[in-house]
C-alpha cells in the first residue's frame, strides 16, 4: 500500500477527533531536501474548515500519527507544512513485495474497457520522412505505450495523406521529366525519389512565376496562374474522376513510398495497428458535408463552396468543400473520424499526435463534429507539440532543405561511435558489437533528447550535445542501467533471499522514494501526454543511484546481509530504467 493510502484515513481520523471536522481529501506533496521527512501533508487547505495556527494544527496531527501509525517514526513542521519521517521497516515491506514484480508501476488494460486510438506520424505521400516527422512519431508511440502502461486499451493508427495536390505535384514533376525514374533504377529509396521530384516541381513552378511577373503579372496573379500548378490542378480533378492513367501513376509512387517509409519506421522502432488513407476516407467526409448542409449546419456559397459558421463560438467561417467539389483537409479528417469509430466501436476516445502549427485546425474539427452530432467528439484531444527548430533555422521540405529521418538516423549512429571511440568506452567489444551498440546508443540520443521536452515546447535539436554520456542524456541513462548488469554479473552469491536488515542507508531510502514513485508517474504521464514526464524521472532515479554508487559501497561491503540487500537494490534500479525507457520506445544495453 502506498504512504498517502496509509496516511490518508488515520489523518482523517485525527482531524475528525482533534477538530470534529470531515474532510474528504488530503494534500501530499514530496518534502524538500532541506527538511528532514518523506513525505509531507500541506495544512493550508484545512484553514477553509478549521480555525487556528497552521503549526499548532500540525502539530497535533503529527502527534496522533506519532502514537497511532506504526509507519510513522517522528515529524517537524515548518509553516503551515507537516513533514512526516517514515520508518525504514515501512520501506524495506515495501521493497521486497516489489523487487520481483516485473510489472511494478504497470496497470493491465481491462479487454472488454474503451480504448483510446492514437494517431501518429500521418506524412504525405510525397516527400521521405523529415526530422519534424521523428517527434512526431516519437512522441506519438512514446504516448501510447505509456497509456497502455497505465491501464487503457491503445490502438496505434496513422492517416496518411496519400492524394491531393501535394501529391500530383511530385507525379507531375515525375512525368514531365521523361526519364521514368524508378528505386531501382536510382538506388534511391522510393521515399527519396519521390521526394525529389516534389523539389523539382518547386523549382519550375518558381521559375514560371518570375517568368509571369517579367511579363507584368502580379505575384499573386502570378502563382495562380503558372502554367504547372495549373496541371497539377487538372491532374488532381482527373484522379478524383477515376482517371485510369493517373490512377495507376498515383499507385505506382506512393507504393515506392510506402516501402520507404516502412524501413524508416523499423529503423526508428515504431510501429502501428491500423492504417488510414486518406484516398478512402475523403469521399465518406463529402457526403457528411452533404447531410450538413440539409440539417443547416454548413452553408453553401454562391460559387457553390460549402462552409461552417464558427464566428458565434469565437471562431471564424471555414470551408468544408471547394467550389470545384473537391475536398480539402477538413472534409477529409471528418471523414476519418467518422470511419474510426466505425471500425472499432470500443473507441472511446482519440488522440491526434499533430504539431502547434494545426491547433486551430483542431478546434474547428472537434467543434463541426460536436455540432454534426456526434457524442464521441467530446473526447477527442489534440496532442500539440514545438516545431523542432535547427541551428540555421526552420525545415523547408518543398525546398529540399530539410534533415532526412534516415540520414539524421545515420548520423546519429556515427556520433555515437566517435564519441564512444575518443572514450575508449568499448574496449573488448567485437567490430559486430560495436556496431550494434553504436546504432543503440545513437538512437536512445535522438529519442530522449526529444522526449525529455515537455511536448510543448520547441526544441532546438544539438546531435552532438544528444549524445554526451555525462548530463541528461540518453546514453548516460543506458551506461548506468549497464553498470548495473555489470554489477549483478559480479554478485556471485545468492542474491534472491530476503536480505536480514533492519536500517538503512539514507541514500537507500532516497533510492526507494524514488522508485516508490514510478506508479504515479506513469499516471500522470498518461494523464498529461507526457513522455517528458517519465523521461526526467528516469532521469532523477539514475542521478540519486550514480550518487549511491559513489557513496555507498555495494559488492565491497563485508556485511553479507547488506551486500545482498544493496546488489538487490541495484537490481530493482535497473529494473525501473528499463521499463521506463521501454515507455519511451528506447533499448538499454546489457554492456557498455
Amino acid at each position: 500500500m502506498m504512504l498517502a493510502e496509509i496516511l490518508t484515513p488515520q489523518i482523517q481520523k485525527a482531524i475528525a477527533g482533534l477538530f470534529d471536522v470531515q474532510i474528504d481529501k488530503i494534500e501530499f506533496q514530496a518534502t524538500r531536501r532541506d527538511f528532514e521527512g518523506d513525505i509531507t501533508m500541506v495544512i493550508f487547505p484545512l484553514l477553509k474548515q478549521i480555525k487556528g495556527n497552521p503549526a499548532e494544527i500540525g502539530n497535533k496531527i503529527g502527534q496522533f500519527l506519532v502514537e497511532n501509525v506504526n509507519e510513522v517514526e517522528r515529524f517537524n513542521v515548518v509553516s503551515g507544512f507537516l513533514n512526516i519521517v517514515i520508518s525504514d521497516q515501512y520501506y524495506l515491506d515495501f521493497f521486497n513485495t516489489i523487487k520481483t514484480d516485473a510489472q511494478f508501476g504497470f496497470v493491465t488494460p481491462n479487454p472488454e474497457g474503451q480504448a483510446i486510438m492514437v494517431e501518429y506520424a500521418s506524412p504525405n505521400t510525397n516527400k521521405p520522412l523529415h526530422l519534424g516527422h521523428v517527434r512526431n512519431v516519437l512522441l506519438g508511440y512514446s504516448v501510447a505505450q505509456i497509456l497502455k502502461a497505465s491501464g487503457k486499451k491503445v490502438y496505434k493508427t496513422q492517416i496518411i495523406n496519400d492524394r491531393g495536390i501535394h501529391i500530383c505535384k511530385s507525379m507531375l514533376a515525375w512525368q514531365q521529366s521523361g526519364l521514368s525514374e524508378t528505386p531501382e533504377s536510382t538506388g534511391l529509396k522510393g521515399d527519396k525519389l519521390v521526394g525529389n521530384y516534389y523539389v523539382a516541381f518547386d523549382k519550375a513552378y518558381k521559375e514560371q512565376i518570375n517568368a509571369l511577373m517579367g511579363e507584368g503579372k502580379t505575384e499573386d496573379e502570378a502563382k495562380k496562374q503558372a502554367p504547372i500548378l495549373l496541371e497539377a490542378q487538372e491532374m488532381l480533378r482527373q484522379w478524383e474522376a477515376g482517371d485510369e492513367a493517373v490512377v495507376a501513376l498515383w499507385k505506382m509512387m506512393n507504393g515506392w513510398v510506402y516501402e520507404g517509409f516502412d524501413q524508416t519506421y523499423a529503423n526508428i522502432g515504431v510501429d502501428f495497428d491500423s492504417y488510414y488513407y486518406e484516398s478512402n476516407t475523403y469521399l465518406l467526409g463529402k457526403e457528411v458535408v452533404q447531410f450538413g448542409l440539409e440539417k443547416g449546419i454548413f452553408e453553401k456559397d454562391p460559387d457553390g463552396s460549402v462552409w461552417i459558421d464558427l464566428t458565434a463560438d469565437g471562431l471564424d467561417r471555414k470551408i468544408v468543400l471547394r467550389s470545384d467539389g473537391t475536398a480539402v483537409y477538413m472534409t477529409q479528417d471528418i471523414g476519418t473520424a467518422i470511419q474510426r469509430v466505425k471500425d472499432f466501436p470500443d473507441v472511446g476516445g482519440m488522440v491526434y499526435t499533430v504539431g502547434n502549427e494545426q491547433d486551430y485546425h483542431f478546434k474547428v474539427l472537434f467543434l463541426i463534429l460536436q455540432k454534426l452530432g456526434f457524442e464521441w467528439s467530446k473526447d477527442l484531444t489534440h496532442l500539440s507539440y514545438g516545431m523542432v527548430e535547427l541551428p540555421s533555422g526552420k525545415m523547408k521540405s518543398r525546398e529540399g532543405t530539410v534533415v532526412d529521418a534516415d540520414d539524421l538516423m545515420v548520423e546519429m549512429t556515427q556520433t555515437a561511435q566517435q564519441i564512444s571511440q575518443d572514450l575508449g568506452k568499448l574496449e573488448g567489444y567485437s567490430e559486430a558489437e560495436k556496431a550494434v551498440l553504436y546504432q543503440i546508443i545513437g538512437l536512445a540520443a535522438l529519442k530522449y533528447y526529444i522526449l525529455k521536452v515537455d511536448p510543448k515546447k520547441q526544441i532546438l535539436f544539438n546531435p552532438k550535445e544528444s549524445v554526451d554520456f555525462a548530463g541528461n542524456t540518453g546514453p548516460f541513462i543506458q551506461y548506468t542501467y549497464a553498470r548495473i548488469q555489470s554489477i549483478l554479473r559480479k554478485a556471485d552469491f545468492d542474491t534472491a533471499s530476503v536480505a536480514n536488515i533492519a536500517e538503512l542507508h539514507e541514500k537507500e531510502k532516497e533510492l526507494l522514494k524514488i522508485i516508490a514513485q514510478f506508479p504515479q508517474i506513469i499516471q500522470d504521464a498518461a494523464e498529461n501526454h507526457s513522455p517528458a514526464l517519465v523521461a526526467n524521472y528516469t532521469y532523477e532515479l539514475v542521478k540519486e543511484y550514480n550518487s549511491y554508487y559513489q557513496s555507498v559501497p555495494i559488492l565491497g561491503e563485508e556485511d553479507s546481509e547488506k551486500k545482498k540487500f544493496r546488489v538487490q537494490l541495484s537490481q530493482k534500479v535497473g529494473d525501473t530504467i528499463k521499463a521506463a525507457f521501454g515507455l519511451l520506445g528506447i533499448s538499454v544495453p546489457e554492456r557498455m
